[in-house]
C-alpha cells in the first residue's frame, strides 16, 4: 500500500510540474502564487508540500497566495490592486542597504576627482571584477555584475582615449592661419606651385600585422606574426609625402635609413623632377606649408641648409611657411593624401618596400587623387651640427609677421 500511495504521488507532482511549465510563461507573479494555492487546496492536507516540490515555489509563497484567495471570497466585490507585490515588497536595493557603496565606487573609478589621490587602484586597470574585489575588502560585498549595473546606473560607459588635445594654443594661432591662407591663394593666382610636406608615420616592414580589415575567403585570414619585433634585415620604412594643392596630386619617397632634413628636401626635389617640373614648366618660386617641428622643423638649422641646397638645385625662391605649435592635423597632407594611403593598405601587412611603394601608388579618391611613389635607397647622416657661418651662408629672408614661422629662401647663384 506505501509504494501504491509513493507512486501515486510521483504522478501527481509530475501533473503538477507539466501544468505549471505550461502556464508559468503566461502568468505573472501573483497568478502565480495564487494558481499554486488553488492546485494545493484541490489536494488536501499535504497539498503545500506536493506543489513546491512540483513547481519550486517556496513554500512561504504558496500559503500567501492562499491568504490572497482567502480575502478575495470573503471580499468578493473589493477592487483588486494593480500591484503584483504588497507595498514595499522585494529585496531591497544595494545601495539602501549598503549607503556608502556607490561613493565607494566612484573614488575607485574616478580617485581624483572624487578627492581620492591615494585610491588603491589608481594604476590599475579597473576592470569590474577588479572593483568588485576592492569593494569587497572595504566592506561592501558586491559582485562584478552588480558594479557593471551601478556604474551604468551612474552615467559610466567604457571609453577609449580620444585625441582632442592640441596643446597650448599661440596667441597668433589663427592669425598664422590666415597668412598661409592668404599667401597660398597668392602663388596659386599667379600659377606658381604650393605643396604641403610631412613625414608619414615609420610602418614596420615584414609579416606584421596591420590594423582593419579586408575581404577574405571565410576561415583563411592572412597569417602574421605574433609579436611586432623589428626584422633587423628589413627595419622600417619612412614615407615622406609631397601634396599639390592646386592638381591635387601627391609624390611619397619611402626611405630606409632616417628621417632627416636632408631626406625631406630630396623627397620634395625627386616630387620636382618627376612631377612638378612638367606641370608647372614656367615657375619661378615655390611655396611649402609644414608643420612646425620634426625634420621640416621651424628651427631647424641643418632644413634651412638642405633647402638652400634645393633652391640652388631647382633655381627657385622657396618660402617656407610653419603651422602653428600644436596644429600639425591642419596640415593638409594628413586629411587629403596620408588618410587615403592607410586606407588603402588597411589589413595588408606591409612585406616588403615594393610593397608599401605599390599600395601607396595605387591609391585614389572619387575626386581624382594621384599618387606616385618610389623607394629612396639612400644614407642620411644623423646628428649633423650647423655652424653659424653655414647659417650665414643662408640666403634667406625672414617675413614681417612671425618670421620663426615664414621666411624665403632664394638661390645663391
Amino acid at each position: 500500500m506505501e509504494e501504491d500511495g509513493f507512486t501515486q504521488d510521483k504522478a501527481i507532482i509530475k501533473r503538477i510540474r507539466n501544468k505549471y511549465r505550461s502556464l508559468s510563461g503566461l502568468m505573472d507573479e501573483r497568478m502565480r502564487r495564487q494558481w499554486a494555492a488553488s492546485e494545493a487546496d484541490d489536494l488536501g492536507w499535504g497539498g503545500v508540500t506536493v506543489v513546491a516540490l512540483a513547481t519550486g515555489l517556496a513554500r512561504n509563497t504558496i500559503m500567501g497566495g492562499a491568504r490572497e484567495l482567502e480575502s478575495r471570497r470573503a471580499h468578493p466585490r473589493a477592487e483588486v490592486s494593480s500591484r503584483i507585490r504588497e507595498e514595499g515588497g522585494g529585496r531591497k536595493p544595494l545601495t539602501e542597504n549598503d549607503p556608502g557603496l556607490l561613493a565607494a565606487l566612484e573614488a575607485l573609478v574616478d580617485p581624483v576627482t572624487r578627492g581620492h589621490p591615494e585610491s588603491p587602484l589608481r594604476w590599475t586597470c579597473k576592470s569590474t571584477g577588479t572593483l568588485a574585489a576592492e569593494l569587497k575588502r572595504q566592506q561592501h560585498p558586491v559582485s562584478d555584475r552588480t558594479v557593471a549595473a551601478l556604474l551604468k546606473a551612474a552615467g559610466y560607459s567604457l571609453q577609449a582615449n580620444r585625441k582632442t588635445r592640441e596643446g597650448s594654443s599661440h596667441e597668433d594661432r589663427n592669425a598664422q592661419f590666415e597668412y598661409i591662407n592668404q599667401r597660398v591663394m597668392a602663388f596659386q593666382k599667379r600659377g606658381e606651385p604650393v605643396v604641403s610636406i610631412d613625414t608619414k608615420k615609420k610602418e614596420l616592414v615584414g609579416e606584421f600585422k596591420n590594423g582593419g580589415q579586408e575581404w577574405q575567403p571565410q576561415g583563411q585570414p592572412t597569417e602574421v606574426k605574433v609579436h611586432d619585433f623589428p626584422e633587423p634585415k628589413m627595419g622600417k620604412a619612412i614615407p615622406y609625402g609631397v601634396y599639390d594643392l592646386a592638381s591635387n596630386e601627391g609624390w611619397v619617397s619611402v626611405g630606409i635609413d632616417h628621417d632627416t632634413a636632408q631626406f625631406a628636401t630630396a623627397s620634395v626635389r625627386r616630387w620636382w623632377q618627376e612631377m612638378g617640373a612638367g606641370r608647372f614648366p614656367q615657375a619661378n618660386q615655390l611655396m611649402l606649408t609644414a608643420d612646425g617641428g620634426g625634420s621640416n622643423g621651424s628651427r631647424n638649422r641643418l632644413w634651412k641648409v638642405a633647402l638652400q641646397t634645393l633652391a640652388n638645385d631647382l633655381g627657385l625662391c622657396l618660402e617656407i611657411c610653419h603651422f602653428p605649435p600644436g596644429t600639425s592635423k591642419w596640415n593638409k597632407i594628413e586629411h587629403r593624401l596620408f588618410s587615403f594611403i592607410t586606407k588603402n593598405w588597411r589589413g595588408r601587412p606591409l612585406t616588403s618596400y615594393q610593397v608599401i611603394v605599390n599600395l601607396i601608388a595605387h591609391t585614389t579618391t572619387k575626386a581624382g587623387l594621384i599618387v606616385r611613389a618610389a623607394i629612396d635607397t639612400n644614407h642620411y647622416e644623423t646628428g649633423i651640427v650647423v655652424s653659424d657661418e653655414e647659417m650665414g651662408r643662408v640666403n634667406m629672408t625672414p617675413a614681417k609677421f612671425h618670421g620663426e614661422w615664414n621666411y624665403a629662401i632664394k638661390p645663391n647663384t
